[in-house]
């Protein structure tokens, strides 16, 4: 398949494009209310759940500080070595003649909620404490005993397993409560799963991979529906366009859904119905041709045998343009049947040897070749165009100069000629049948009307226009190349 191929596909204007678009935005839009939805009562129900939870455990660290200040001060390191050396408990306690520094992480709605709910049932279990102090730090950053021990400079044993938990690296709730002067009780713990990350995003990492995946197999599988269904509506769309330039095609398959089965078997009969037509009009100018011919030519007879001079050349003359007007009909319907099949045609070699025609004596047609690659047409009835055109412009305008463009829609043909032009007024009256503004006897007006109607059967135009240098301005406009 080729590029130009594919970029017609994904054009985004394309059928395809636009049914991808509209399904990846119904996707981001129903993603986003229920995202709004989930997370709304999802946070509230995390934030219901760590209050909870904080609640307790600032329940189990005023009852340990209500232990502690029971005890002797004597036995309050002795019992908190013991801890330690049996391999601590769910949490880190110290003693400390001074407020540590903790250094905080950023604040969350979850953090928040979890200090609130600490600070306020500490309060309200030791009253007598003179202040409370909550926040979160992270394991590399948090100091204990002082402020220049940091976790990592304490034994293993002593805080690691109580307050680390692998890769994951969790916040650790730092509480400082003084009891009084020169006397802190510090308290560190993790807080239980799922509160243990304070995690507060809108989407993890799994669940946005999960997102991408679901809406890519999504985009997949309505790309592959999409197409399927499509296929056919461009093979309809091609077979009218091909019709318009050989009636004579082979019947569409019906194939995709009912609508489109549908619309196909109504073009083939559509298309079974227009060859009919055609076949039935071809039958019956040829009968009148033939039927005709034989009274005409018996009038003719008849003529001769009358007396009078003068109404003998009078019938005649009428015989003649009778006789011209059938010729001319019948030349109109024969020359606008293309029934050619394509090929590709070298426009610069048809019109060079065109050209040669007319300039076996004198050079009355002027060329300027441009290297064009061959367009795919039927090159008996773009030869009856160009033939016709140019010798209109010799034959009424002394000298024709014909150039070739390409731009990125047609293939132009331009012929000038160096006559008077034509009216403003009459440049769409010329196409019209038997119209013509010179006097001599040839021709019966039907030329240019033949090469419209040829072009447009082709899915090209022709233009007229005087030119501002003097003379007439043909332009021919040839459609690009077909697929065939």
């Amino acid at each position: 398949m080729s590029k130009v191929h594919w970029f017609k596909r994904l054009n985004p204007n394309s059928l395809v494009a636009r049914t991808l678009l509209l399904t990846l935005l119904a996707v981001l839009c129903s993603q986003a209310v229920l995202t709004a939805i989930w997370y709304q009562k999802t946070k509230q129900d995390e934030l219901s759940g760590i209050r909870d939870t904080s609640a307790s455990m600032a329940t189990m660290f005023a009852s340990t500080v209500t232990f502690f200040q029971q005890l002797p001060t004597a036995y309050r390191h002795i019992v908190l070595d013991q801890i330690r050396n049996m391999g601590g408990t769910r949490f880190f306690v110290s003693f400390n003649s001074e407020e540590l520094i903790v250094d905080p992480i950023p604040d969350t709605p979850l953090k928040l909620a979890s200090m609130q709910s600490v600070t306020r049932v500490l309060k309200e279990k030791l009253p007598k404490v003179e202040s409370v102090s909550v926040n979160f730090s992270k394991a590399a950053n948090l100091r204990l005993i002082k402020n220049d021990i940091f976790l990592d400079d304490l034994p293993k044993s002593w805080a690691h397993h109580t307050l680390t938990l692998g890769p994951l690296d969790p916040p650790i709730m730092v509480v400082q409560i003084k009891l009084k002067e020169r006397e802190w009780i510090y308290v560190a713990a993790l807080l239980p799963s799922p509160y243990m990350q304070l995690d507060d995003t809108i989407f993890s990492k799994d669940q946005l991979v999960f997102l991408i995946i679901f809406t890519s197999l999504l985009l997949v599988l309505t790309f592959l529906l999409v197409r399927a269904q499509v296929k056919p509506l461009r093979r309809l769309a091609k077979a009218a366009n091909e019709m318009s330039m050989d009636v004579d095609q082979s019947p569409i398959k019906e194939e995709g859904a009912t609508e489109l089965v549908m619309a196909t078997r109504a073009f083939n009969r559509m298309q079974t119905r227009i060859r009919k037509y055609i076949s039935d009009r071809e039958h019956l100018f040829t009968s009148i041709s033939h039927d005709l011919k034989t009274p005409i030519t018996r009038l003719r007879l008849r003529a001769e045998l009358l007396d009078d001079d003068i109404k003998r050349h009078k019938f005649n003359q009428d015989l003649d343009d009778l006789e011209m007007m059938v010729k001319g009909s019948l030349q109109c319907v024969r020359d606008t049947e293309l029934h050619e099949n394509h090929e590709f045609v070298d426009l610069n070699e048809m019109v060079r040897n065109i050209s040669e025609a007319y300039n076996q004596v004198h050079t009355r047609v002027s060329f300027r070749v441009l290297p064009i690659e061959p367009v795919v047409l039927k090159p008996l009835a773009i030869k009856r165009v160009l033939t016709n055109l140019i010798d209109n412009a010799v034959k009424y305008g002394k000298h024709a100069f014909v150039s070739i463009e390409e731009t990125p829609t047609w293939t132009v043909i331009t012929i000038l000629d160096k006559g008077e032009g034509i009216p403003e007024s009459k440049m769409e009256v010329v196409f019209e049948p038997y119209v013509r503004f010179e006097i001599d006897k040839e021709g019966h007006g039907l030329g240019l009307g033949i090469c419209r109607s040829i072009l447009h059967g082709l899915g090209g135009d022709i233009t007229l226009q005087n030119s501002i240098q003097g003379g007439l301005e043909v332009k021919v406009y040839i459609p690009p190349n077909l697929e065939v």
